[in-house]
């Protein structure tokens, strides 16, 4: 027991210094980047949403060089199709054709992050082969099985343009852990600085200021089995998040209302079994990394739009208003639900 708490100790250190080095490349962006680290000592996948040009793939690069290990990215496009993940054609110098395992498989299992690019630009088709990546950490090529321990997949989306596009099914929605909205900074002189600082305009520059491999990638499983293990919820807490569940599920037996909304017909389905142990998931990485042993409820409140909202389905008629009334539902639903 004393040698895992020492061990605990020690990664907590790390992760610390893995959000020091993450911020080197972008400033303005501490909870984002606090997200981040839950999800990877979580090991759960991450979308990132937002505006064109507000840092999401500086980000996610700097977390992969961070993190270490192999590192591919594929950018989403309405040609790509799923077995370009897996294998690519070409002729050698001889001019005869070859086979070549692709971006999924190249690495074998030391691949650690995958990287899609605007993953709404893809086929549906492509989604499903991502969704087993995700879901089982493994691929079938060459009659053979491929595996990949340490991976974790980021993706991000831009919802702007809305041409060449496609929805992310609800089972992929669900597949990744958390979905994080990336907002330009608001702080004036982080703006000043976004703008007019050289050093914020050379990208490749700014990536290769982070330490490479702050953190072990072979050793995230181990560690992130070892946090769940030990970090403790109590059964009151249990009861909370029960409680929360089940007003996700059915607001109005919670006594949650939204103004100028029919709270009996806004659900379409809330929050699965999955989603909820994400959330206690990520809820004892976030204690670990404060230093605590046992789960506190800002624990879990502090994760829960970003676990939880995606996973909130709403009526056709809401669904022009999707982001704000499950943002406004979260909210409520706090505010229903008494807090221990």
């Amino acid at each position: 027991m004393r040698n895992v708490e020492a061990s605990l100790a020690s990664w907590q250190e790390q992760a610390l210094n893995f959000e020091t080095e993450v911020a080197k490349a972008v400033i303005g962006q501490d909870r984002v980047i606090r997200l981040l680290t839950v999800a990877v000592f979580a090991r759960g996948h991450v979308l990132l949403e937002g505006d064109v040009g507000v840092g999401k793939t500086t980000l996610l690069r700097a977390v992969a060089r961070a993190i270490g290990g192999a590192y591919e990215r594929v950018e989403g496009s309405v040609d790509l199709m799923p077995s370009d993940l897996i294998y690519y054609t070409y002729l050698n110098e001889d001019g005869r054709p070859k086979v070549d395992p692709g971006p999924a498989l190249r690495h074998g299992e030391n691949l650690s992050v995958f990287f899609f690019n605007e993953i709404n630009r893809a086929r549906p088709q492509v989604h499903s082969l991502l969704l087993r990546l995700m879901a089982e950490r493994s691929a079938n090529a060459f009659n053979r099985d491929y595996s990949f321990p340490y991976l974790q997949v980021f993706a991000d989306r831009n919802r702007i343009e809305r041409e060449e596009t496609f929805e992310l099914p609800a089972a992929a929605r669900d597949r990744f852990f958390m979905e994080v909205k990336v907002s330009t900074p608001s702080d004036p002189q982080i703006r000043q600085d976004l703008i007019f600082n050289p050093r914020f305009h050379d990208v490749d520059a700014l990536v290769s200021t982070v330490k490479e491999e702050t953190i072990d990638f072979r050793q995230l499983p181990t560690i992130a089995e070892a946090i769940q293990n030990s970090i403790h919820a109590s059964p009151t807490l249990q009861k909370y998040v029960l409680d929360l569940w089940s007003a996700v599920q059915n607001p109005a037996s919670a006594d949650v209302s939204l103004p100028g909304v029919d709270m009996a017909r806004l659900i379409r389905g809330g929050g699965s079994p999955r989603g909820l142990s994400y959330l206690v998931r990520g809820a004892r990485v976030n204690a670990w990394l404060h230093g605590r042993d046992a789960v506190l409820p800002e624990d879990i409140r502090s994760l829960f739009p970003e676990i939880i909202a995606h996973r909130i389905f709403l009526d056709p008629i809401y669904e022009l208003r999707e982001e704000s009334l499950t943002r406004d539902l979260c909210a409520a639903i706090f505010a229903a639900v008494p807090t221990p």
